[in-house]
């Protein structure tokens, strides 16, 4: 099995630093945690507390600056960098396939809005009021539309009346973290349009405009029933055509998004809400304990946001300790940001051996104590090797630098 050290600092997560005499001058709260002199908790990392569970010299070595080596740790580098390609393309055609349903679902509904149409006309009164006035005023009324959806898309408008973006609003619900949320299908998270790019309302404009003008089109032909039938009759075929070739576009967007889903080894049904880069994926914090780190996804199971932490190298019987302390982080670390703790995470080596950790009071208590002893090591010093175990020594990066090494 790889060990300790395939993550954290070496592949990406940063590792907990910060200013020295900051760390020295720090002390115990009353809640047990390590604070500096500004009253802020000492930074611990999930690979921080990875490390420690593993043993507190490989932790102590990390501290100091020495890094994993070995074929092993180039190896997670590459394989975990693959893992995020993968799942990266499998949102990618996730995306493709909402937006194809989204406009097919449009489409088809002009279809049903065209055989409306001919139903409500085969019983038109002309006593009521004359077709062709109707004809007319849904005509401007098209043309109106079109040119408000028009000038809309050219023009940036929600940043001249500081229209409020999706953004402010899951930033309000979900802190610390970026790349957070399914990317909606319409228009991006803090999307302001103009210059040629519209969003939901510029869409809901155009629509508009094309549903009245087919009204305003098929009522300038009622008078003559026959005539308006046979016009209708054109129209809802020519749409029917439009949706059967997206309605296949979304057939072919689900068979991509399958292959994708299998080489990403994801469940069915299974939505990503986030995945770690190593470089540009949104870092999870919570303040009040000094916990921090990114996962390597968060995935969305049956409305609960459950964080995945994949590790490279060989198949364990059962789960390492040192692994599981670091997945209870990013439990917690969810918990925090989203206000809403998971029931479980999930451990996976390989695509085949898939391990779930509950999230209880337990397991919540274990993380804290390991927490509050990593920063009391920070700042007291003394770490020390806790196992005689040569398996585990042989396995270390680190043990190239260090002295209490048993092999």
């Amino acid at each position: 099995m790889i060990s300790q050290g395939l993550h954290g600092r070496d592949l990406g997560e940063p590792m907990s630093t910060g200013n020295e005499t900051s760390i020295h001058h720090a002390e115990e709260s009353d809640d047990g945690f390590w604070r500096n002199s500004d009253g802020k908790a000492l930074h611990v990392s999930a690979s921080d507390l990875e490390r420690h569970a593993y043993c507190p010299l490989s932790w102590q070595l990390a501290r100091k600056g020495k890094p994993g080596r070995g074929e092993a740790v180039q190896a997670g580098r590459v394989a975990h960098a693959e893992i995020h390609r993968r799942v990266e393309d499998f949102k990618a055609k996730q995306f493709d396939l909402r937006r194809a349903l989204v406009i097919w679902s449009w489409w088809f509904t002009i279809v049903l809005v065209i055989i409306a149409d001919c139903i409500i006309f085969s019983t038109l009164d002309d006593e009521i009021r004359p077709p062709i006035d109707m004809a007319k005023f849904l005509a401007m009324l098209a043309v109106s539309w079109l040119g408000v959806g028009l000038l809309a898309i050219y023009f940036p408008w929600r940043q001249w009346i500081n229209f409020p973006t999706d953004e402010e609003q899951y930033k309000s619900k979900i802190e610390n973290l970026n790349d957070f949320i399914i990317e909606p299908t319409l228009q991006p998270v803090g999307f302001i349009g103009g210059w040629s790019q519209g969003g939901r309302i510029e869409a809901g404009l155009l629509l508009g405009a094309i549903t009245f003008g087919i009204h305003a089109i098929g009522l300038t032909w009622a008078e003559n029933k026959e005539n308006a039938a046979f016009i209708l009759i054109i129209m809802a075929t020519f749409w029917t055509l439009l949706a059967s070739w997206q309605l296949q576009k979304a057939l072919l967007a689900d068979n991509a998004l399958e292959i994708a889903r299998l080489e990403a080894g994801l469940e069915d049904n299974v939505d990503v809400a986030y995945s770690d880069d190593e470089s540009t994926a949104g870092l999870l914090v919570d303040e009040e304990t000094g916990l921090r780190g990114r996962p390597d996804q968060i995935v969305i199971v049956d409305g609960e946001f459950i964080p995945v932490e994949q590790k490279t190298g060989k198949t364990p019987h059962r789960p390492h300790k040192s692994h599981e302390m670091q997945l209870l982080a990013y439990v917690f670390l969810v918990a925090s940001t989203t206000g809403r703790a998971p029931p479980y995470g999930v451990l996976r080596y390989g695509p085949e051996s898939i391990h779930t950790i509950q999230w209880n009071e337990e397991s919540s208590s274990k993380l804290m104590a390991s927490t509050k002893e990593i920063q009391r090591l920070m700042v007291q010093g003394g770490a020390e090797r806790n196992h005689s175990r040569k398996g585990k020594c042989a396995s270390c990066s680190r043990r190239y630098a260090c002295d209490s090494s048993l092999v």
